[in-house]
């Protein structure tokens, strides 16, 4: 049974209306009622992102989650994700650890390389050093989750000798997920460490997806890995509203001002109305319309993709206020994730067993 959840990247917020941002304390107050309701309304996991720019206020994800523990009893909570390669292992460890003891064992992370560089220069990292600095950390990481006292020697950081990192958390072992983009190394490296999979899916036709996803499972089973292990999780832009225009109505002009933006930076130009239709279609990477349009739409990408325990919906933009967000929540737990259980607890196809 697919498990629904929510990512939040903390976007700063403009009402359209007047042109006046939210102020960063509202923007938080704001978020943690969010998280408070999606709890309540039995949706299962939220995660925090992390990014250091203008545009969010998102780059201490341990801090709002663990404020976010103390207001909630059973959602999950995880980062969206950490950005390891800018971090050092052992706080990532003992934050998330310590999160796991102030919620009672609901913490886990997703840990990524992260699709901006900002983080590079402002933490002295060389960019160059992209793909080792995280294979490299999330090696520790790992080693750190297995054993409480850490022997490890690498590159990039100096070596532990024993050192005892605490505290341990309630949960053995610490849920940690592999955040992926379209790389099939990360894919293979994933699979290999018999990790559960987070695949981030932004743009283009999900069934491009499913190559790679089945690559991550041969590659675990190769290793030895259980099917339990080898869990994929999705991770996709969307909202969820009263009706199909309605809901994207709300979400396009926030969303294209944050892909202008990037785009700019990023030599492409500005995202057009039907691109947006097209990408919130039923071909599309966007899952966007009513609560019978999205259950719909995610029950067809779990069997697209083989069979998913997740789907994370990233609701949140510069033009998606409070009101709108709460409205979509209660939505998604209350009609969306209801219908979708039930689709997705009756065998999906054969396509997975033969995967």
């Amino acid at each position: 049974m697919i498990q629904l959840g929510i990512d939040n990247f903390v976007a700063t917020v403009v009402d359209p209306n007047t042109g006046v941002e939210t102020s960063p304390v509202q923007r938080m107050s704001d978020l943690l009622e969010e998280i408070e309701l999606a709890d309540q309304v039995g949706v299962d996991s939220f995660g925090i992102g992390e990014h250091h720019r203008r545009e969010f206020y998102d780059s201490a994800p341990p801090v709002i989650l663990a404020a976010a523990a103390a207001l909630t009893k059973r959602i999950r909570l995880n980062s969206a994700v950490t950005v390891l390669s800018a971090a050092d292992p052992v706080r990532i460890f003992q934050e998330f650890a310590t999160l796991d003891l102030i919620s009672a064992g609901r913490a886990e992370i997703v840990a990524g390389r992260g699709s901006f560089i900002e983080a590079f220069p402002l933490f002295g990292l060389e960019l160059e050093d992209y793909d080792s600095l995280f294979a490299e950390k999330l090696e520790l990481l790992l080693a750190i989750r297995d054993s409480t006292e850490v022997h490890w020697k690498g590159r990039h950081r100096a070596a532990l000798t024993g050192q005892g990192v605490y505290p341990r958390p309630v949960q053995d072992p610490l849920p940690i997920w592999v955040g992926v983009g379209g790389t099939p190394q990360s894919f293979v490296r994933a699979g290999a460490l018999g990790l559960p999979l987070m695949v981030a899916i932004i743009g283009g036709d999900p069934r491009q997806f499913r190559p790679l996803i089945d690559l991550y499972r041969q590659v675990g089973r190769d290793a030895g890995h259980s099917p339990e292990e080898l869990k994929v999780g999705v991770h996709i832009p969307g909202l969820v509203g009263d009706t199909d225009a309605e809901a994207a109505d709300a979400f396009f002009p926030g969303w294209k001002q944050l892909l202008d933006v990037i785009g700019k930076e990023r030599g492409r130009g500005p995202v057009t109305r039907e691109a947006f239709d097209a990408a919130t279609g039923p071909d599309g990477a966007m899952l966007v319309g009513d609560a019978d349009t999205v259950a719909a739409r995610l029950t067809a990408l779990s069997q697209t993709l083989g069979g998913l325990s997740r789907v994370s919906i990233q609701m949140t933009n510069s033009g998606t206020s409070h009101d709108t967000l709460m409205h979509a929540i209660e939505l998604l737990g209350t009609r969306v994730a209801p219908a979708v259980r039930i689709a997705t607890a009756r065998p999906i196809d054969d396509a997975r067993a033969a995967a």
